[in-house]
């Protein structure tokens, strides 16, 4: 079955099969724009957001989504301030800091084994138990 979308960014219909709701022309110009952007941030290791979204004509939008998509990177000595969203430490690119990341980890891979162990329990509950009456029987000759 196929799945018509209208592109989110230029409005050409296309087939949509999952992701963002991009036609693969606007995906293309928005990966040239990212190496555009990759390469004139490497040029220019002191450039803040704003500069950045000027000198490469890209929304300061676009470029904060890199950022938590963990795409761009800035040094330590950057002007732009990226900060974990749990706990305030200054990290260079994402969402979170590696200490965060490790206790977010940590706590769904603990839930993940609950909830296998609660799934085996109840398996083991559903199966009958086994009857004594039941199974091989050798004859003495």
């Amino acid at each position: 079955m196929s799945n018509i979308k209208n592109c989110a960014r230029c409005g050409k219909m296309f087939n949509y099969i999952a992701g963002e709701v991009i036609c693969d022309a606007c995906k293309k110009e928005i990966e040239e724009k990212f190496q555009e952007v990759k390469k004139y941030i490497e040029e220019n290791p002191g450039s803040g957001l704003k500069q950045i979204s000027e000198d490469c004509e890209v929304a300061t939008k676009q470029l904060k989504k890199w950022i938590l998509e963990e795409r761009l990177m800035f040094t330590e000595n950057s002007p732009i301030q990226i900060t974990c969203e749990n706990c305030g430490a200054r990290i260079q690119t994402g969402r979170l800091c590696a200490k965060c990341k490790a206790t977010v980890t940590n706590a769904l891979n603990a839930t993940v084994q609950q909830r296998q162990q609660a799934l085996a329990a109840e398996l083991a509950k559903k199966q009958k138990p086994s009857d004594s009456t039941s199974g091989m029987k050798f004859l003495k000759t």
